[in-house]
């Protein structure tokens, strides 16, 4: 009878690492999905199920190479695929019965079942596809255990990825994350037991394509590169983030800072001169001119050139560097202004900006929920989409929705 007391410590450590990754990058790509443009999620939905299932199933058989097993064992080819395509396949409708709709208890509950269950039988059919002169024993309460523990691992990572975790709270997600799936599988291969026997009708041994371990360590080191190339990208900073909030953040305080000062000089200088005008100033602000009336149109750029479209149609405005995402309830086009420069052209009894990046369409907010130190609306259309709102802008929000009366902790 052979017990796995004897694993290669570093190799275990190696896999526990590498689920950690996995998860980090997968989880992080997940919690992109709540707050991008409705056309971006089924990348990123990919992206997080691909990393989530690389991480898990290279941890799988990197535990599976530190185990003590007998030098002539064998992987079969097709139940190591059909593993890896489980893991895919359970972590991926997960996420995406997650991302979808109003994440109730009940719903985020039965989708950590649902990856539980997959991941535990990820584990058992790449178990099964194990060759050699032995046979293969599960203790039962092990295998209930294995389970449990991989259906807390789930709970844990999807609300990690509900809460649109990121930074240091992110890292702490993916570390338990990690550990926990790793748990999953050592708790799993502490309740099997492989009996040696000989070639006989009892034997372990199966007919078909069949890797040697040198085989497959070759490949669980080439998804080690995966899962860390993915790691180190998630960790590069989005140069079109960055340039399109600092254009936003400077189109929108700097004109307002040099005005604010020229202002306050001239009025050091000239008060009592300027004193009974700035009286007689429209209410448009002092000594400015009244805002412009709201324009009924905003500019579209397309292929053939320049359309316009009606602001009632539209629902969200994104910034995008020097220009604009404009959102129509049904898809996004590019505007040739900037987040400011449309902003200043809007009603503002119609539109709020409630990001530094964002604009959103009053009349077309559907729906609205707290999250993390934010919040987030969602916009109606034939493919509604949500955007960000930022702490500051919560109250105001809240306000313009006539739910100021309601208690903070409901939003």
């Amino acid at each position: 009878m052979i017990m796995f007391e004897g694993h290669d410590p570093y190799l275990v450590a190696l896999s526990v690492a590498v689920a950690i990754l996995g998860g980090y990058t997968g989880f992080g790509l997940a919690a992109r999905i709540r707050v991008t443009p409705e056309g971006h999620h089924r990348v990123l939905l990919a992206g997080a199920a691909a990393f989530l299932a690389i991480g898990i199933w290279t941890m799988h058989f990197i535990g599976m190479l530190a185990a003590p097993l007998p030098p002539d064992t064998g992987y079969l080819i097709l139940p190591t695929i059909v593993s890896f395509l489980i893991c895919v396949l359970v972590v991926g409708v997960s996420l995406f019965f997650v991302s979808t709709g109003e994440p109730t208890l009940g719903r985020l509950a039965s989708s950590a079942v649902l990856m539980g269950v997959g991941i535990t039988s990820m584990h058992y059919v790449g178990m099964h596809g194990l060759s050699g002169p032995f046979a293969m024993v599960h203790r039962p309460i092990f295998v209930v255990l294995a389970a449990l523990i991989a259906i807390g691992a789930s709970y844990g990572g999807l609300r990690a990825f509900l809460a649109r975790h990121d930074g240091w709270q992110l890292i702490v997600s993916a570390i338990a994350f990690g550990v926990a799936v790793s748990g999953m599988h050592y708790t799993a291969m502490e309740g099997m037991q492989l009996e040696t026997v000989g070639h006989g009708a009892h034997s372990h041994m199966a007919e078909g394509l069949a890797a040697s371990q040198q085989v497959l360590s070759l490949v669980v080191a080439v998804l080690c590169f995966v899962v860390a190339a993915g790691f180190l990208l998630s960790l590069m900073p989005d140069p079109r983030k960055h340039t399109s909030a600092a254009a936003a953040e400077i189109e929108g305080i700097l004109p307002e800072t040099t005005a604010m000062a020229e202002s306050v000089a001239i009025e050091a200088e000239l008060a009592p001169a300027v004193a009974p005008r700035l009286k007689a100033a429209p209410l448009g602000g002092l000594g400015q001119p009244p805002r412009a009336a709201p324009v009924p149109r905003l500019p579209i750029e397309g292929a053939d050139g320049t359309h316009f479209i009606d602001v009632a149609e539209v629902r969200s405005i994104r910034a995008d560097a020097h220009y604009t995402r404009v959102h129509d309830g049904i898809r996004e086009r590019m505007c040739p202004w900037s987040i400011s420069e449309t902003e200043a052209q809007l009603d503002p009894s119609q539109f709020l900006r409630v990001h530094r990046s964002y604009i959103a369409a009053i009349p077309h907010i559907a729906f609205v929920r707290k999250e993390g130190d934010g919040a987030v609306i969602e916009l109606d259309g034939s493919s509604p989409h949500r955007i960000p709102v930022s702490r500051a802008k919560i109250a105001e929000v809240k306000a313009r929705l006539g739910l100021a009366k309601r208690s903070t902790s409901t939003l």
